[in-house]
């Protein structure tokens, strides 16, 4: 197989001892003994299975997969995912039992027409593509499942793990040479990541709501810590870590430990993993710890399907976005949509689309090629989308419209105060909520959207956290079934005022970017000029109906009865993205007074992408 040794790659921090060291010499001589065995392969459910396929990795360490293809001999396009989350682990156990039920509940037809025994989170049903003359390749990344190893999440050694996998998939008897990646989430991201790295069979990538930039995305949001990354590891990566053996979860399906048949200590196994929150609260600003672990859209040509969620804020709404935006693939699609962040990939619509898009890439036939460029599910109020077939994005006839804070009464409108006026809030209070009269005509806002601030601090910095919201004729708001939170506002903005410093030649009128590499504290009382990023969303506003924005120094909380998550976290309107670790965040900083001006030379406002209707073709 080829291996993978590009120049300049960054490296991870070494590692503590290898699982070989941990387990002793004749252990590491039997497993070695056992990847070169005969593989298990079996016909059944109208498949040929491959069980536990050994990969070696070019340093010797050996990655787990199954290959589920046609049972007829011939050479299959592949549709590959590797990730962390135990490709022996059903879909229908915990930690994911709840969403399989609630999914099943909804879209009755997912379940349909498989045995479902081979239903895994985030990742294709196998039964409901080896039909189509697929091969699947299911991989337990490094140290996850049935894989040996370190686990290392997103880092440069699992990317070009995944890089080694594609190339022993694309030389296989019974591939066509042809790699296509599919997946959700942790199967997104490395699919950003390992296109990057421009694999030879690699042809074809489809990351379904998967972010690409670790730092801004997944654990600081404009500067500010999150919680996500250290209550989503123990539970479903350490859950199904490799080495749990006998004392993990068995596959009732086919009897096999999803977590391999050795058994370490938790002293051995802690030894062979990342400590993610640890690490992250270490390093406050963006480094190349980050920069690892994001991925390099400008070196990505692969064609590619980039599938965003507008409600996938915190996470990967904005990183299907800019994907698509910078990627410098020739050939690429954007499509978004709504609704929980894992349905709609598995129902026929789901599956259509994929099975387009890879058709043409994969197989060289059918009618991709009359795809839209961008093809928006337009979101309006009760949960209706309605779709609509666009060239660009940003949409060209975007009517960039500037609705200003008013401080002295509250107000958002089209037009500053003459005068200077300002509202204080206390940070971990209530905050300031500025609202726009009732509309008189529909009117759609799809886009990314931004916020100047003219602000100052009772401290040396200060918290800001932004909410885009919706409400009725009633002063009701209306809340929206976001991708991992069922009541949430339109959309979401932040950033950490001592992380002001804006890129240049990166930034936008409508998308600021912050370098965030250093802290440049405030003077208290001074005021000082913040520009926000707030993530992409789409929202039709019926007449009657209000825009609010709420500025605050906490996280938004919708004020109903939080839902209790499978993470152990109340979701309260941002889902797990909750920015309160008071190491990041101690409140003799944070829990201040924070006075914002509007008028005059301070005219506050966010910037609205207003969508004017779509000319007739």
């Amino acid at each position: 197989m080829s291996m993978f040794h590009p120049d300049g790659l960054r490296q991870s921090t070494p590692p503590p001892p290898q699982l070989s060291a941990a387990l002793g010499e004749n252990q590491n001589r039997e497993m070695r003994s056992m990847a070169t065995t005969e593989i298990k392969s079996e016909i059944v459910d109208n498949m040929r299975i491959d069980w536990d396929v050994p990969i070696e990795m070019d340093d010797g360490v050996i990655l787990r997969a199954n290959v589920y293809r046609p049972i007829a001999d011939g050479r299959y396009p592949v549709i590959a995912s590797m990730g962390v989350y135990g490709k022996e682990l059903p879909f229908q156990m915990p930690p994911y039992d709840r969403m399989w039920d609630q999914m099943v509940k909804k879209f009755p037809e997912v379940p349909e027409g498989s045995t479902n025994k081979y239903q895994a989170w985030e990742v294709v049903d196998p039964e409901k593509w080896v039909p189509h003359d697929y091969a699947i390749l299911r991989i337990d990344s490094r140290g996850a499942g049935r894989s040996e190893g370190y686990m290392d999440c997103f880092s440069a050694r699992e990317a070009r793990d995944f890089y080694n996998c594609i190339e022993w998939a694309g030389e296989q008897p019974w591939s066509n040479g042809k790699v296509g990646l599919s997946g959700i989430s942790y199967y997104a991201i490395n699919q950003w990541q390992v296109a990057a790295l421009k694999p030879e069979h690699l042809a074809a990538i489809c990351p379904w709501e998967g972010n690409n930039d670790y730092y801004r995305e997944a654990i600081y949001h404009g500067g500010i810590h999150n919680i996500f990354q250290g209550s989503w590891f123990p539970v479903q990566a350490m859950h199904v870590q490799y080495g749990l053996g006998t004392r993990g979860v068995r596959n009732p399906n086919n009897g096999v430990l999803v977590s391999g048949d050795v058994d370490l200590s938790d002293e051995e196994l802690a030894a062979n993993r990342g400590d993610i929150e640890t690490e992250v609260i270490e390093r406050p600003f963006d480094s190349d710890y980050y920069r690892e672990r994001s991925s390099a859209l400008e070196k990505i040509t692969t064609p590619l399907l980039s599938t965003a969620n507008w409600g996938g804020q915190s996470l990967h709404n904005r990183g299907n976005f800019r994907g698509y935006l910078y990627s410098a693939s020739p050939q690429k699609w954007l499509e978004a949509h709504g609704g929980e962040h894992w349905t709609l990939y598995y129902t026929e619509y789901g599956n259509t689309l994929q099975r387009r898009f890879f058709d043409w890439f994969l197989k060289g036939e059918g009618d991709w090629d009359q795809q839209p460029p961008v093809l928006l599910n337009v979101r309006h109020p009760g949960e209706r989308f309605v779709a609509r077939a666009e060239n660009e994005w940003p949409l060209a006839r975007t009517q960039w419209t500037k609705m200003y804070l008013h401080t002295e009464d509250s107000s958002l409108s089209t037009s500053a105060a003459a005068q200077d006026s300002s509202a204080a809030y206390e940070a971990f209070g209530k905050g300031l909520e500025f609202l726009t009269e009732p509309y008189t005509q529909e009117t759609e806002i799809t886009g990314p959207l931004a916020c100047k601030l003219w602000i100052s601090s009772s401290t040396s910095d200060a918290d800001i956290f932004l909410a885009l919201r919706l409400f009725d004729p009633d002063g009701e708001e209306v809340l929206f079934h976001g991708a991992n939170e069922p009541h949430a506002p339109i959309t979401l903005g932040w950033l950490r005022a001592s992380h002001r410093k804006l890129d240049p030649e990166r930034s936008e009128p409508w998308a600021p970017y912050h370098p965030h590499l250093e802290a440049e504290p405030l003077e208290p009382g001074e005021i000082y000029e913040l520009d926000i990023e707030v993530w992409t969303t789409s929202i039709v506003i019926p007449p009657g109906y209000r825009l609010g924005l709420a500025v605050m120094g906490r996280d938004y909380d919708h004020g109903k009865e939080p839902v209790m998550s499978h993470l152990g976290l109340e979701l309260r309107g941002v889902g797990f993205w909750h920015h309160t670790n008071p190491k990041a965040r101690p409140p003799e900083i944070y829990d201040n007074n924070v006075t914002v001006y509007g008028g005059g030379e301070r005219a506050s406002y966010l910037l609205v992408p207003v969508i004017p209707h779509k000319p007739a073709d």
